[in-house]
């Protein structure tokens, strides 16, 4: 069995931060292509369902846009035999329902609050979906509050909009613990737009949004296709339609000799960038880049604004006709510091250009080993503070301190807090 999982689509939405040269394709790079791309690559790879996770559409005025749209996806979808199933979110609580009575093919899900489980078939394979419906813009009360699934034969996935691990939010609170406690065998989840690492092993978490609208929705984005085989889940992957991708680009300045080179650096980087997202079955048809300036350089300001705004609205990048654009320039660049003379002297600065020094030693010093297993229980005491609760994601606790990302942290405030205090001295 093949079954589609869509995140959040936000049918009406427009993409943001476009150049004046592209504002005209605003319409041909937002939700509405994905949407078509998604369906036909679905038609085309024969796929049994469809299911959406919650907000299909972004406001209530964008009623007819969505309608067509949705229409004419569904009428395609289900004239290729593939079932169309969806749950509504807090976004499109009363116009979802609205749509699914207009469009007969289209299955809501738990309308009105109450979960409801159905049954698909494909391939010779059962699965058993529950889905849940907003009723209200907002539910304070978690959905799996008083909710207990029956034991049911072969696979059992749900399919929820929710804010997982957000104490206090007003859009269906869920621990993972509920989620776990459940019963069923995974969880398509919607309302988070960045996706989580979805695997055939662990089934469990959000879909993310279908495109990115902004760069903060930055990365790959699509839906993920699941293949159910002998009961169980065999495959998941996301197919990467979006017809734009925000992208963020680290630019390192070290050693260059002055601004201008920095441009010749960006373009020098981008040809492995286009090689990758031109293998995608679908490949975007823009890429917005935000690009930070790092390293240690006295250029990083003059690099930052001396970009032409020709460049910025479009960047020439050979054998492909995609369009590149530099969305925003950031200078995150280190003074240079010489760090070798300054460990020489006896006082407070002395002692931090040695720590700093260390930090470039072997990784089996025992010095440096010591600094960094200091500053690794540090960080860990840090992350258990009630106030990370709610934001940091699995990966991003205690778990996610290794070496390099411990050393890479002192390497930063180490040099941040030198910089200070040669700045400190400097001005008397």
């Amino acid at each position: 069995m093949k079954l589609l999982a869509v995140g959040d689509l936000h049918l009406g939405r427009r993409p943001s931060r476009l150049p004046a040269m592209l504002a005209e394709r605003a319409a041909e790079l937002g939700p509405a292509e994905a949407w078509r791309r998604l369906v036909a690559h679905a038609v085309e790879q024969r796929v049994d369902a469809v299911v959406l996770a919650g907000d299909l559409v972004e406001r209530e005025d964008d009623f007819f846009e969505a309608y067509r749209d949705l229409r004419e996806g569904v009428e395609r979808l289900t004239g290729a035999g593939i079932r169309v199933l969806g749950v509504a979110g807090n976004h499109d609580v009363q116009v979802l329902p609205r749509l699914a009575a207009q469009l007969p093919d289209f299955e809501l899900l738990g309308a009105g609050g109450h979960w409801q489980a159905v049954q698909l078939e494909g391939g010779g394979e059962r699965l058993q979906l529950w889905g849940w419906s907003f009723p209200t813009k907002v539910v304070a009360k978690s959905p799996l509050a008083e909710q207990q699934f029956p034991a049911a034969e072969g696979l059992s996935l749900g399919l929820l909009h929710c804010d997982r691990d957000a104490q206090g939010s007003q859009y269906a609170p869920v621990t993972t613990a509920e989620l776990n406690a459940a019963g069923l065998d995974g969880w398509l989840l919607g309302h988070i737009h960045q996706p989580d690492p979805l695997n055939a092993e662990r089934l469990q978490g959000y879909l993310g949004c279908v495109t990115g609208m902004d760069p903060g929705e930055h990365g790959p984005r699509g839906p993920w296709l699941i293949e159910v085989e002998r009961g169980r889940v065999a495959r998941c992957q996301q197919w990467l339609v979006a017809p734009i991708q925000y992208e963020r680009l680290d630019l390192d300045l070290t050693d260059l000799p002055g601004p201008d080179a920095a441009q010749d650096a960006l373009l020098t980087a981008l040809p492995p960038l286009e090689r990758e997202l031109a293998a995608r079955l679908n490949p975007p048809d823009v890429v917005a880049l935000r690009v930070r300036l790092v390293g240690q350089s006295q250029h990083g300001a003059a690099a930052a604004t001396g970009f032409p705004q020709a460049l910025h609205d479009q960047l020439p990048v050979a054998g492909t006709e995609r369009h590149y654009f530099i969305e925003r320039i950031i200078d995150a660049t280190e003074p240079v510091i010489p760090l070798t003379d300054l460990a020489g002297r006896a006082d407070p600065v002395g002692l931090l250009a040695q720590r700093l020094l260390l930090l470039d030693a072997p990784a089996t010093d025992p010095e440096r080993q010591n600094l960094l297993s200091r500053t690794r229980r540090h960080l860990e005491k840090q992350l258990q503070a009630t106030h990370w609760q709610g934001i940091l994601r699995e990966g991003q606790g205690k778990e996610h301190l290794d070496d390099v990302t411990v050393a890479d942290y002192l390497r930063r405030a180490g040099r941040q807090a030198l910089a200070g205090m040669l700045a400190s001295e400097e001005s008397g």
